[in-house]
């Protein structure tokens, strides 16, 4: 009775929680990223997934004018604030409650440190944008490198731990399927 009351909980938080991660991704996807690009005729930091150079950070920056860093600041940044923890908590709850079907619990623990190490980077490259911004037009190189460090682990970490979430997926219902025999 508990693991079934378990196993729903488990259910319905991972589809709460993907549902508004999806919908804040959905709204930076659409408006915010979307208006950045537009007012700086660059790709966002946030959509660069294999980095950039400080010439891409001084062009984006400077692109954006006053008005545009500040929207950024104001508009973006709120709503990459909220979405890192809403996917490491879409991810990790669907590992675990894919993870009552397999044999091994290593996959939820890989996919823990995956999922949460996405979320750091992600929140590592907001403080770095931001420092950005603040210190326009005076921005260190090593800052501009080490925001896109993490902008790219952030990339890979979150594709690894989505990966794996499918491949759970997969192994889960391979399991269902030959004890429903």
């Amino acid at each position: 009775m508990i693991a079934r009351i378990w196993t729903t909980h488990l259910g319905l938080a991972t589809v709460g929680f993907g549902l508004i991660g999806a919908a804040i991704y959905y709204l930076m996807i659409t408006i915010t990223l979307a208006q950045i690009e537009d007012l700086s005729g660059h790709v966002p930091f946030d959509m660069r997934p294999f980095g950039y150079s400080p010439q891409d950070a001084t062009a984006l920056l400077d692109g954006l004018g006053a008005e545009g860093r500040s929207y950024y600041l104001t508009h973006q940044i709120p709503l990459d604030t909220t979405y890192p923890a809403l996917l490491a908590l879409t991810l990790i709850s669907a590992m675990r409650w894919l993870g009552q079907t397999i044999p091994t619990n290593n996959l939820v623990r890989v996919g823990f440190i995956l999922s949460v190490g996405a979320a750091v980077c992600d929140y590592s490259e907001n403080l770095g944008i931001v420092a950005m911004i603040l210190s326009w037009p005076d921005i260190s190189t090593p800052l501009v490198y080490a925001s896109s460090v993490a902008t790219v682990a952030k990339s890979i970490l979150t594709t690894a731990a989505v990966t794996l979430v499918m491949l759970m997926g997969f192994f889960a219902a391979r399991h269902r399927v030959r004890h429903a025999s």
